[in-house]
């Protein structure tokens, strides 16, 4: 016996019930689109002003020739391109389910980073190429001072709106968001590098070390990159999130009932910021399918209300068996045949667990 989702009150101040005065729907439209124009905006200010600091970074590359500059300079490239898809993702991820998504298209997301990632890579190459021939055949680096002023000024612009990205993201739950802003930050301590490295040369003129430090912005390049696709494929693959899994074992545990005897197999995944979970809860066997039903709708509800209505479950009920027994907690069963004897701890190693036991 399973049930799916239907439709609960959102309002987390009043008691669970089916019969309410407002429209869950109505609650769950405008909370979307709240975050779709905050996640909107941020993502369209990504593209445009990080369009303008990639000219900078470029006219410094211009004026000195620099390929400490130019690494950055290419870095940028890739940030003004995956803005554009993770802008992209944002339209895409907050279109609702339809017969061909059924569970709508909050996945795009994972691509949007994983493709983020690939790209990040992609610009090391370029920079260890250009790096490289720095190191074995150095050339002067005129009007640093120059340069490095403008190399400042993007670095600060990046650092405004990588922090921003990571506020908004957070608050939306947008992994595109966060992606981009974490790969902006990583722009911004490759600047630091750079940065650092080329007030050394100037100060010394060992232009050899314009290309040393090209080619250690690569490696922390590599870094960010391959974390990016590591997540996003992770993500697409399903990934355990201990975490996601954890929150869950204690959202369970603070509203447990008598009459939910046990849970185990518990999943979670998410798609963009929808939640999906399943599991299964072991009843009373005197439940009738009305109790049993009206069981399961009030665990919609918890679910419902903590992740603000982005959450589908799926919960398959089993009827309890004499194993149950010793930890069962429901005082009124007439069918018990054994003593309470502990009280089950759920935490995510018992709510994940898969039971063999023939139901």
């Amino acid at each position: 016996m399973s049930y799916s989702t239907g439709h609960i009150n959102l309002n987390s101040n009043a008691p669970i019930s089916r019969h309410d005065d407002i429209d869950p729907q109505i609650a769950i439209s405008a909370s979307q689109r709240q975050d779709f124009r905050s996640n909107f905006k941020i993502m369209l200010a990504a593209v445009i002003f990080g369009a303008v600091i990639m000219g900078l970074k470029f006219y410094g590359y211009w004026i000195t020739g620099s390929s400490a500059i130019l690494s950055d300079a290419l870095e940028s490239i890739i940030n003004v391109v995956a803005s554009g898809f993770g802008l992209g993702s944002v339209i895409v991820s907050a279109r609702p389910a339809d017969e061909n998504h059924p569970y709508g298209h909050g996945k795009i997301e994972f691509f949007s980073a994983g493709f983020e990632g690939s790209l990040i890579l992609v610009a090391a190459v370029g920079i260890f190429v250009e790096g490289l021939q720095q190191i074995i055949h150095p050339i002067d680096l005129p009007n640093l001072g120059e340069g490095l002023f403008f190399l400042i000024t993007a670095g600060a612009g990046n650092l405004a709106l990588g922090i921003a990205l990571l506020r908004v993201g957070k608050r939306t739950g947008s992994i595109v968001l966060e992606a981009d802003g974490k790969h902006l930050l990583t722009d911004v301590f490759t600047s630091v590098i750079v940065l650092i490295g080329l007030l050394l040369v100037y100060l010394t003129g060992w232009f050899r070390l314009d290309g040393i430090i090209a080619c250690a912005a690569g490696i922390n390049i590599v870094f960010w990159g391959t974390g990016l696709v590591r997540k996003a494929f992770g993500s697409l693959m399903h990934a355990t999130d201990p975490k996601l899994l954890d929150e869950i074992s204690h959202l369970l545990t603070a509203n447990k009932k008598e009459t939910w005897i046990d849970i185990h197999r518990l999943r979670a995944w998410c798609s963009g910021k929808r939640v999906n979970v399943d599991f299964h809860l072991v009843v009373p066997t005197s439940l009738s399918v009305q109790e049993a039903h009206s069981e399961v709708k009030e665990l919609e509800a918890i679910f419902t209300r903590h992740f603000s209505g982005m959450s589908d479950v799926l919960v398959h009920l089993d009827p309890c068996a004499k194993a149950e027994c010793p930890y069962c907690e429901h005082e009124s069963c007439k069918h018990r045949q054994g003593t309470l004897i502990h009280h089950q701890i759920w935490d995510r190693q018992a709510l994940t667990r898969d039971i063999n036991d023939g139901r």
